[in-house]
């Protein structure tokens, strides 16, 4: 027997997805553990958790607030409010808002972000307790 000089081709090892054109299914771009694959919403959630971690140091009681994420505000009004407070009723906790696209929109940076985030939340945390937002936050309104 002579040896070929081509050698066969490799057996597929696993199934194609997709269709004759190269299209359809593919793989993520990005494994989960890096940060590309981490979402505008997620990024900007941590943010407001931070700055929730840091005034619950201070001020415990804010335990037993809920804090909530929307993209936009709902409704029909002149300005667009960066936030909201909902005062805690009957079997529901207190609820502080905050709105992601309105902050995004306002901001250009991750640092610039941080800091609208933290101002809004110390605002509406200080309308919720009826105190002044540097009552709440001695560093409130410094850079």
């Amino acid at each position: 027997m002579k040896d070929s000089p081509v050698p066969p081709p490799p057996a597929p090892s696993r199934p194609r997805h997709r269709d004759r054109h190269g299209r359809g299914m593919r793989g993520p771009v990005a494994p989960p553990q890096v940060p590309l694959a981490v979402t505008r919403a997620d990024t900007f959630r941590d943010l407001v958790q931070d700055s929730v971690d840091r005034l619950e140091r201070r001020w415990p009681q804010l335990a037993d607030v809920d804090f909530v994420v929307l993209e936009v505000p709902g409704g029909s009004e002149d300005s667009v409010p960066l936030g909201g407070v909902l005062s805690a009723s009957k079997g529901r906790p207190a609820r502080v808002v905050v709105y992601r696209r309105p902050v995004e929109l306002r901001t250009k940076s991750r640092d610039e972000r941080a800091l609208l985030v933290h101002e809004v939340v110390v605002e509406q945390v200080a309308e919720l307790l009826g105190l002044a937002p540097e009552s709440v936050d001695p560093r409130y309104g410094q850079d």
